[in-house]
C-alpha cells in the first residue's frame, strides 16, 4: 500500500500549484491532505469521501483550496489558488478505508496510511 505525492514547488504569492497523490490501491473510503509547517504540528487541510460525503475544509485554506480525485479513485488531488506565504509547508497525502467519523476527519489518527510528502514554497 503506497501513497506518492508530487506537484510541489515554488510559487510566489497568489499564485497556483496543483498537487497529486497516486495511491497503490483503490479501496481507500476516505482521503485527505494534511501540512506541517517548520517547527508546527501537522494540519488537516481537506477531507473527501468515496460515498461523496463533503468534502471538507480547514477554514485556512477554505474558498482557495479544493480536493479531487479521479474517476478511477486511484489519484488524489489539491488544487491550490492565490496561495499565501502561510501556506508554506511539507504536503501530505493521507488515507483511511474505513469511513473517518466527520467529526475525527482532522484527527491523524484516522488515516493509517501516508505518502512521504511533497514541499511547497510560497514566497511573497
Amino acid at each position: 500500500v503506497r501513497l506518492v505525492e508530487s506537484g510541489g514547488g515554488s510559487v510566489q504569492a497568489g499564485g497556483s500549484l496543483k498537487l497529486s497523490c497516486v495511491a497503490s490501491q483503490n479501496f481507500y473510503r476516505t482521503m485527505a491532505w494534511f501540512r506541517q509547517a517548520p517547527g508546527k504540528g501537522r494540519e488537516w487541510i481537506a477531507s473527501i469521501y468515496r460515498s461523496l460525503i463533503g468534502p471538507y475544509y480547514a477554514d485556512s485554506v477554505k474558498d482557495r483550496f479544493t480536493i479531487s480525485q479521479d474517476d478511477a479513485k486511484t489519484t488524489l488531488f489539491l488544487q491550490m489558488s492565490s496561495l499565501k506565504p502561510e501556506d508554506t509547508a511539507m504536503y501530505y497525502c493521507a488515507a483511511s478505508v474505513e469511513v473517518v467519523p466527520i467529526l475525527r476527519r482532522a484527527d491523524q489518527e484516522w488515516y493509517p496510511y501516508w505518502g512521504q510528502g511533497t514541499q511547497v514554497t510560497v514566497s511573497s
